[in-house]
């Protein structure tokens, strides 16, 4: 009997080291399948603002009236075409306030992540955050004076906005 016991015991244990072995795999591969997933949306992000940008008008007429943008609500207008945070979508604009709200400390991925309604322990969904914040740096609407600490730009935060005639 003591024989028959100690070989199921063996057998357990084998069994054991098998799923483990089987468990780091797994979770390697999910590692691996979230950062192909997060360069994909980060991707499919870009080409959807290049997109945009290409069936945006290239020209604004100087003295022309503030229209909404033509082309989806994603995508993130110039500084200087803009009227104002208004015609941001309201993803952009929920983390404008975010950075008026934390100030000089600026706005970090992980919180922008939280800001958005996101999980913010997701490493694709805070890389996503991330690069809506260096959208915004790109188009003139935030600075990033400290990696990975998004502020906005002087003129902004002394309460000037920074674009001409923009006082009527």
């Amino acid at each position: 009997m003591r024989a028959v016991l100690e070989a199921r015991r063996k057998a357990a244990a084998v069994r054991v080291e098998e799923l483990e072995a089987e468990l780091v795999r797994v979770r390697t591969d999910l590692a691996d399948a979230e950062e192909v997933l997060r360069r994909r949306v980060i991707g499919l992000e870009q080409y959807l603002e290049a997109l945009a940008e290409d069936e945006a008008p290239a020209v604004v007429a100087v003295g022309s009236s503030r229209k909404k943008p033509v082309g989806p609500r994603r995508a993130v207008p110039h500084r200087e075409n803009a009227g104002g945070v208004e015609d941001l979508s309201v993803d952009y604009q929920a983390l404008m306030a975010a950075v008026l709200d934390a100030e000089a400390d600026g706005l970090g991925a992980r919180r922008a992540a939280v800001v958005l309604g996101w999980d913010s322990a997701s490493v694709s969904r805070v890389e996503g955050a991330r690069a809506r914040l260096k959208r915004l740096v790109e188009r003139g609407w935030l600075v990033e004076e400290k990696p990975g600490r998004f502020t906005l730009p002087a003129p902004q935060q002394a309460g000037g906005d920074g674009r001409p005639g923009g006082g009527s």
